[in-house]
């Protein structure tokens, strides 16, 4: 009796190891189990049994890796103590692997984080490079047994082409197919002819010839997915095909060595042709979808361009070109890497490293993309252009998601239960027609297992989901991933923040009350509130009619929900709210309040423009509970009640972590939350929500915390996008019910003996297409509802 190793499962061909009372094929797996054991990661085995990768034992060195080209072409990032390096791993199969991959940080102290992307089967780690080199990191991952895939290619980071290994099987399964059913024509048609009746055997032949590279190399893929599958204890999607191809070649080969029959030699490959051809159709689906919401979803991101003269010009970020001078605000992230020039550095770095060290920079300093300015702002000339899908991966990073699950769960659950419902009517239907007619018991078993492939079901969510967010994009409302707008569907409340969110900002509707200001304290103040990104500060940049002359900014200290401070010219200015500046709101009203070397000056009054249309709008949403928040007084609440009648509650002067824990509450009594906010004081309310809207109108900040990124003037059509959403998930249900529709049908035909194999060969293509045609279409006519020509 053949023994396996307990770590990775393969036969011992030499000699065994026992350890543990375990028994192991080398002295790689022994000690992988020795690191997990003794880091208590042991349930790695109890996930997936011998699911582990037998470490190479001729692993090559890498300290080539260390050199500071090679080391700066490798890593994404590198600054301070951290550096962020992506690995290719090709031997990730399973979720046993995922789950050790992503606890590295337990088994070595200098590791911060790592994650998997498993369909790319790559992993992104953090580590502290003074302590850890990327050579032993590399070397780390090898002893584990995850030998990473490191070349010229993977170093450049290019994007992933198409595999060119499927079109070559996609190619070989073409030629088999129309070759097989030029030679299978005679026997279609029938009648009697010598030469054709003489030479069948020989067709045949060819026949089983032109499909043995199908079957062997073509269709590869099905039996590894269906191999690993089993091999940990899951019975996967691609089982059912896997059998129905072997049923199928089988019964042909059995057909032609008796001369019973052609067999369905030319069917099998035009079945393995048309499944290559959707996954292609597929591949190149998936790859314009994630292109599309990569490149559009930071549209409404724009970033303030300098030119030379010091005038200043909001643009969006994918205009951005090498040579441009940018002016980043406080708390604004860097959306590309860039050269300082002018300004003091404190540059936050943890939306990519997850670390919140600050690093100080000083002119002439490179920046990475991704870091977060704290303090006075800076001017920055770009030297890369801007990589969208790094900022979407930041936008995406694991830090910030939200671990729920939807229609996803109930895929997965359907796709389980399907495969073993799939078998169990196959072999009910085998042993019924094995007593009646054993011919007929391979015929049913053959089109039972072909025809209910569950392509069509696998395909109906990421279709629909993938339309849908095109759609939203084209019309100003970018969303994360898909399972936001499955997370959209389910909300029954909606929070909105008041200033910058219902509200814009117009310069006719500010004036100033208080002692006169010089012309040089003016500038002064023109050149501090240039550096705040707050809606009130930008209004009052607008407001003030002196030269735009930008003078150092010093000191630059803001307090979130209050105000900031800085030292201009030698005068320390003081801006924010009334409190902060030791006054007394002796009215209801939006003020911002100014004071030099700590003797008050004046204040600006705002009085707030609402968004048009926005009765309308609440008039749409009576299905959802209403809740206003906002850092102001309440000097505008009966005008809120009366553009908002339905509203359920309303809070004022609520600082950023008061609408937080409002957000909590509000789940707390089983709400599922949707909160609008700019993005700026409201970045923890929008991640605690169920599902963050950021609002953008000129030159927002880029924010990781949001689900969603939506212009400023749709915010008056908000309950169009909820409405698309939903009717999304109404869509993924009814291309559930076409698929079952197929099956069911099909199924009915198959088992009762009155299908042929090659119908339900062409009855399995045609469902899949049935799906995606149905989901495009409805997809289409949804947007057309509700966006009439922009969809």
């Amino acid at each position: 009796m053949s023994e396996n190793c307990f770590h990775c499962g393969q036969g011992i061909e030499k000699e065994r190891i026992s350890f543990d009372e375990k028994i192991f094929c080398c002295t790689g797996c022994k000690s992988v189990y020795e690191i997990l054991n003794t880091n208590n990661l042991s349930n790695f085995y109890e996930l997936n049994k011998r699911a582990g990768i037998r470490p190479d034992e001729n692993a090559s060195h890498y300290d080539y890796l260390d050199t500071p080209e090679i080391f700066d072409r490798i890593t994404d990032f590198s600054e301070g103590n951290t550096s962020l390096v992506t690995f290719r791993i090709p031997v990730i199969h399973c979720s046993s692997c995922i789950w050790l991959l992503e606890s590295l940080h337990t088994l070595n102290k200098d590791i911060h984080y790592s994650q998997v992307n498993f369909t790319r089967k790559t992993l992104q780690i953090s580590f502290n490079h003074n302590h850890l080199k990327l050579s032993d990191l590399a070397k780390f991952l090898t002893n584990l047994g995850y030998k990473p895939a490191i070349n010229l290619e993977t170093a450049d980071k290019n994007e992933d082409n198409l595999d060119k290994s499927l079109l070559v099987k996609l190619a070989i399964a073409g030629f088999a197919f129309g070759n097989g059913m030029f030679l299978a024509f005679p026997e279609y048609i029938g009648g009697e002819d010598f030469w054709m009746d003489h030479y069948k055997g020989l067709f045949r032949i060819l026949m089983f010839l032109l499909s043995v590279p199908v079957v062997f190399y073509s269709a590869s893929d099905y039996y590894k997915s269906a191999w690993y599958g089993l091999k940990n204890k899951i019975v996967n999607i691609d089982v059912p095909i896997v059998l129905g191809i072997f049923v199928l070649f089988g019964r042909s080969i059995y057909e032609i060595a008796t001369d019973y029959g052609s067999g369905y030699f030319d069917t099998l490959c035009g079945l393995l042709f048309f499944m290559l051809l959707g996954k292609i159709f597929q591949k190149r689906t998936y790859s314009s979808l994630s292109y599309d919401r990569d490149y559009k979803s930071f549209y409404p991101i724009a970033v303030t361009k300098v030119d030379f003269n010091g005038k200043q010009e909001n643009i969006l970020l994918s205009e951005i070109k090498i040579g441009d001078r940018i002016l980043v605000r406080n708390q604004e992230i860097i959306p590309v890497d860039a050269i300082l020039i002018s300004g003091n550095g404190n540059i936050d770095n943890s939306f990519i490293t997850g670390e919140s060290e600050s690093i100080t920079k000083n002119p002439g300093d490179k920046i990475f993309a991704g870091g977060k300015q704290v303090g006075s702002s800076l001017e920055l000339e770009v030297i890369k252009n801007v990589d969208q899908s790094y900022l979407t991966q930041l936008w995406n990073k694991e830090a910030f998601k939200k671990h729920e699950t939807g229609l996803d769960t109930l895929i997965n659950d359907i796709s389980k239960y399907f495969t073993f419902i799939i078998l169990g009517i196959a072999l009910v239907a085998g042993i019924y027609w094995y007593f009646i007619d054993l011919e007929t018991m391979f015929q049913v078993i053959s089109a039972v297992l072909i025809i209910a492939c569950p392509c069509a079901l696998a395909l109906s969510s990421p279709f629909t989901f993938g339309h849908i967010m095109r759609i939203l994009g084209r019309n100003k409302f970018y969303v994360k991933d898909t399972l936001t707008i499955e997370k959209i569907a389910k909300v029954n409340a909606l929070v909105f923040d008041k200033t910058g969110t219902i509200t814009h900002r117009k310069k006719s509707n500010i004036k100033y009350e208080g002692s006169e200001i010089q012309e040089f304290d003016l500038l002064n103040i023109k050149s501090l509130v240039k550096n705040s990104n707050h809606p009130l500060s930008k209004s009052l940049y607008e407001f003030l009619e002196v030269q735009d002359e930008y003078f150092p900014v010093d000191h630059f200290e803001e307090i979130s929900g209050k105000g900031y401070e800085a030292t201009v010219r030698g005068n320390m200015y003081k801006i924010g709210s009334a409190k902060y500046n030791n006054q007394e709101s002796k009215n209801l009203e939006t003020a911002v309040y100014i004071s030099k070397n700590n003797e008050f000056i004046g204040k600006f009054i705002f009085k707030n423009e609402y968004r048009e249309n926005l009765k309308d709008l609440f008039k749409k949403l009576l299905n959802y509970k209403i809740f206003i928040l906002s850092g102001d007084n309440s000097s505008e609440e009966n005008q809120l009640k009366d553009i908002i009648p339905n509203y359920s509650s309303m809070a004022f002067n609520q600082n950023p972590e008061d609408k937080l824990n409002y957000i909590q509450n509000l789940q707390n009594q089983g709400l599922k939350v949707i909160m609008l906010g700019d993005g700026l004081n409201d970045a923890g309310a929008l991640k605690q929500s169920n599902v963050g809207i950021a609002i953008s109108d000129d030159s927002n900040s880029f924010t990781p915390s949001s689900d969603v990124i939506m212009n400023g003037e749709k915010v008056s059509q908000l309950d169009r996008y909820l409405n698309v959403c939903k009717g999304s998930i109404t869509i993924v249900k009814l291309t559930f019910l076409i698929s079952f529709l197929y099956n069911v049908v099909g199924l009915t035909y198959a088992v009762s003996g009155n299908m042929n194999p090659l119908f339900a060969a062409l009855i399995m293509p045609a469902s899949s297409i049935t799906v995606i045609s149905f989901t495009t279409v409805s997809t289409w006519i949804l947007g057309k509802k509700y966006f009439k020509k922009q969809a």
